[in-house]
């Protein structure tokens, strides 16, 4: 497919994607699996997408492709960067993931239409930002694990800031595409039964700093 190459034309290529997510999880939906999806930069791209049993969370498929980034670095259209890497990564699985778990914003985002609503809608699987920064306001969230607080702008609910460790600082949850905001929530509390970040997240960050090791 071909990507936009200047920001006018990403900023439209938002506009008119945006209309094609649904914050609605299909009925009779039951994940078996979920993919981590990131993307480190050197010199080039390395994209990496890890997929996970979601019961015993060890892998079962992964993937990785590099390449060049021609798109800039200009924030909100992080996807024109990684999604030209992150595809060809998805499409060499062998086991097709039942949701996305990007590390990045979903409706969370200046047009309501994030990396992880990119994603979904190009793929149409199921998709979830979790992302390490908020956009939006948010309450601090109470201190133990599950709890969460809403993050709105202009008073439009985006997310949630969740607590997935005591104590700890939440991370940012915004549905993609496929999925609603509880789903989301129970799955992102699944995926992290001992660190901050989703096992899915972490597994893929590992997996490129891995292949970009020397």
């Amino acid at each position: 497919m071909s990507w936009p190459s200047a920001e006018d034309e990403a900023v439209a290529e938002q506009l008119r994607l945006r209309d094609l997510v649904i914050d609605q999880t299909p009925e009779g939906f039951a994940p078996k699996t979920a993919a981590g999806l990131d993307v480190h930069y050197t010199d080039i791209g390395t994209a990496a997408v890890v997929v996970l049993d979601l019961d015993t969370l060890e892998v079962v498929d992964q993937a990785v492709v590099t390449g060049t980034v021609d798109f800039p670095y200009i924030p909100g259209l992080f996807a024109f960067r990684e999604l030209p890497l992150l595809l060809p990564a998805l499409d060499r699985l062998t086991v097709k993931p039942d949701l996305l778990v990007c590390d990045g914003q979903g409706i969370a985002h200046p047009r309501r239409f994030g990396l992880a609503c990119h994603a979904g809608v190009l793929t149409g699987v199921p998709s979830i930002g979790v992302s390490k920064s908020p956009f939006g306001g948010f309450a601090d969230p109470g201190p133990n694990r599950g709890d969460w607080t809403r993050i709105e702008d202009d008073r439009w609910p985006l997310g949630r800031a969740l607590r997935t460790r005591e104590n700890v600082k939440p991370v940012f949850v915004s549905v993609g595409h496929l999925i609603d905001i509880d789903t989301a929530t129970e799955l992102v509390l699944r995926l992290t039964p001992k660190y901050r970040l989703p096992e899915t997240t972490r597994r893929a960050d590992q997996l490129c700093r891995g292949v970009q090791r020397p």
